[in-house]
C-alpha cells in the first residue's frame, strides 16, 4: 500500500457517526469535546461561520466547502457570529443517527457530517500532523468529493436497506479524499511532518519504499537512490520536512508496525524482529526499548489497554507516537 493508505490502516479510523443537517436562519450549534476524533462537514447550501476551541481565526464556509478538524477540540456552527449558540445535545437526536434534523423549519443552509475516532492508541501519528482546521474549497469543482456528499445525504433523507453500511463507506472515501486533496492543495507549506513529505515528489519514492519494504535493510545511501538524489541533499532535505533523519523515520516506524502486531496477532518476537529488517532478537529488542520505552515482551503482556496503568498509557502515546 501507499504511504497514507499504510498509517490509515493502522490507525483504523471507525466511523461513528454520520448526520445531515438543515436550517434555516439564525442558528448556532456549540458542540462537545469530540474525543480526539477527527471531525469531517461538508457544506452543500447557504453559508456558515465555523470556529474551533482555542484558535484565534474562524472560517466562513461556502457551498462546496469541506472542513476537517482533527484537533478533536469543541467547536461552533452558526449561521452569524453573533448568535448565541446552544449545545449540540439539544439539537441532535443521538438514537438517530445517520437522519436529517431539520432546525427553524428551513433548508437555507444543509450540510452532512462525519466523526471518526481512531481505534489505534497511536492517533496521534496522524491528528498532529494536522492543523487544527483543514478547509477545502471546493473551487476546482472536485466531482469525487462532491459525489461522496450528496450520496450521503440521499442516503440520509431516504434510508434503504444497507444504509448503514452504505454511510460508512462514503464517510471513509470522504476522510480519504479531503486527505489528498489536502495534499494536492500544498499541505503545510509550515511545519513538518510525514504527511507534507507525501507531497514532494522525491521524498515520496522514499517514504513509499520504507512503507512498502519495512523488513528492507534500508541505508541512508539506498533510500536516497530511491528519491533519485545525492545521499546529502535526500538526508537534509528529508530532515527538514519530516523533522527526522530517514533512518530514524524507518526506525519509528518499524516500531509503530510491531506495535500493532504485539496488540493484535499472537506473533512472537522472534518473529516480527526479522519480518522488520532486524538481524536478532537483541537488536529488535534494543530499538524497541530505545523508541518505545519498554521492552517488546512487557508491551505485549500488557497489550490490555484497561489494564495497564494510566500513567503508563499515557506515556506510551505522547512518548512515542507523537513524536513520529
Amino acid at each position: 500500500m501507499d504511504p497514507l493508505s499504510n498509517v490509515l490502516s493502522l490507525l483504523k479510523p471507525k466511523n461513528y457517526l454520520s448526520a445531515g443537517f438543515e436550517a434555516a436562519a439564525p442558528w448556532a450549534i456549540q458542540f462537545p469535546d469530540q474525543q480526539e476524533g477527527i471531525k469531517c462537514v461538508a457544506v452543500i447550501s447557504g453559508e456558515c461561520w465555523l470556529s474551533v476551541e482555542g484558535i484565534a481565526d474562524g472560517v466562513w464556509l461556502k457551498p462546496g466547502d469541506f472542513a476537517l478538524l482533527p484537533s478533536g477540540r469543541p467547536f461552533l456552527m452558526a449561521s452569524g457570529r453573533e448568535v448565541k449558540p446552544v449545545p449540540a445535545s439539544e439539537i441532535f437526536d443521538p438514537s438517530r443517527p445517520g437522519r436529517v434534523t431539520r432546525l427553524n423549519d428551513g433548508d437555507a443552509f444543509s450540510s452532512v457530517s462525519s466523526r471518526f475516532g481512531l481505534e489505534s492508541q497511536h492517533a496521534g501519528l496522524l491528528l498532529k500532523a494536522l492543523p487544527p482546521i483543514v478547509v477545502i474549497r471546493d473551487e476546482n469543482g472536485e466531482a469525487g468529493l462532491r459525489w461522496s456528499v450528496e450520496r450521503m445525504m440521499q442516503e440520509m433523507r431516504e434510508p434503504q436497506p444497507g444504509g448503514f453500511l452504505v454511510l460508512q463507506h462514503l464517510a471513509h472515501m470522504l476522510l480519504v479524499q479531503a486527505l489528498r486533496l489536502h495534499l494536492a492543495d500544498g499541505a503545510g507549506s509550515v511545519g513538518a511532518g510525514w504527511l507534507l513529505a507525501l507531497s514532494d515528489r522525491q521524498l515520496s519514492r522514499a517514504m513509499s519504499a520504507i512503507h512498502d519494504e519495512p523488513g528492507q535493510r534500508w541505508t541512508l545511501e539506498a533510500l536516497a537512490l530511491v528519491a533519485g538524489m545525492s545521499r546529502s541533499s535526500f538526508a537534509e532535505r528529508f530532515r527538514q520536512v519530516v523533522g527526522m533523519a530517514p533512518i530514524d523515520y524507518l526506525a519509528r516506524w518499524r516500531m509503530l508496525l510491531a506495535c500493532d502486531r504485539l496488540e493484535n496477532t499472537d506473533q512472537p518476537v522472534s518473529v516480527i524482529a526479522p519480518a522488520l529488517g532486524y538481524e536478532s532478537e537483541a537488536a529488535f529488542s534494543t530499538a524497541f526499548k530505545r523508541i518505545v520505552g519498554c521492552s517488546p515482551r512487557r508491551y505485549a503482556r500488557d497489550r490490555d489497554p484497561d489494564e495497564r496503568p494510566l500513567n503508563e498509557r499515557i506515556g506510551m502515546v505522547t512518548g512515542f507516537s507523537l513524536a513520529l
